[in-house]
């Protein structure tokens, strides 16, 4: 069977360096990213320079057509997926839940939940015994903040990765009689640039001597 990957928000951090890593144990890979197509198409250019193979792909993931088109071009590119990533999210300026807005809260759920969502339908009906389907998995980026809160930063962030944990544990028990296993890995500190968009591009640092090792992680 091909083993055929695609990664929403892979144009960098943790999703680039995913992405090569997956390219790097034989799986065609799908760069997808909203509006920086530099660096995606850098992050696809490097994986076939080293023999892999991949596209970049520009897709609001947030909207029914553009992730049925995301989707289709990879059908036609790969075949179908047998695995996905669904890594997209974003993150706003630190601030108490009684400073935000509805505009900021509708920004953050429809960025870190609902693509989620339609991502992991158009993986379903593509990788599920139910549907014709050979198997296949489902990663979720959730991060520690679903279980810590983020007060006084971002409670609105980490509420949406609380989302996503249950998103994780409801869709696993669906389909794991459908050859699919569903799971979410929960990221501590890493030296990301999400930082820098909540406002404390040196978060990470100030935060490393709460860690038990003394140091963050690189992608």
């Amino acid at each position: 069977m091909n083993k055929v990957i695609v990664f929403t928000g892979a144009s960098h951090g943790i999703g680039a360096a995913t992405a090569k890593l997956a390219a790097a144990r034989g799986y065609a890979v799908c760069v997808n990213y909203l509006k920086n197509h530099a660096a995606a198409q850098s992050i696809a250019d490097e994986i076939t320079a080293s023999g892999g193979v991949a596209i970049a792909v520009a897709a609001d993931v947030s909207l029914d057509a553009e992730v049925q088109r995301l989707f289709q071009i990879v059908d036609e590119q790969f075949g179908s997926i047998t695995a996905l990533v669904n890594n997209a999210d974003i993150l706003e300026q630190q601030m108490r839940v009684d400073e935000m807005d509805g505009a900021r809260l509708n920004r953050i759920f429809a960025s870190n939940v609902i693509p989620y969502f339609l991502c992991a339908k158009e993986a379903v009906k593509r990788m599920s015994n139910r549907y014709g389907g050979s198997g296949g998995a489902i990663v979720n980026a959730s991060s520690a903040a679903s279980r810590l809160g983020s007060a006084g930063e971002y409670v609105d962030y980490a509420a949406s990765k609380g989302a996503i944990d249950t998103l994780t544990f409801g869709l696993s028990k669906e389909v794991i009689s459908e050859a699919i296993r569903v799971n979410a890995v929960r990221p501590a500190f890493i030296y990301t640039d999400i930082h820098a968009d909540g406002g404390e591009a040196g978060r990470v640092d100030c935060l490393k001597s709460t860690i038990p090792m003394q140091r963050v992680a690189p992608p």
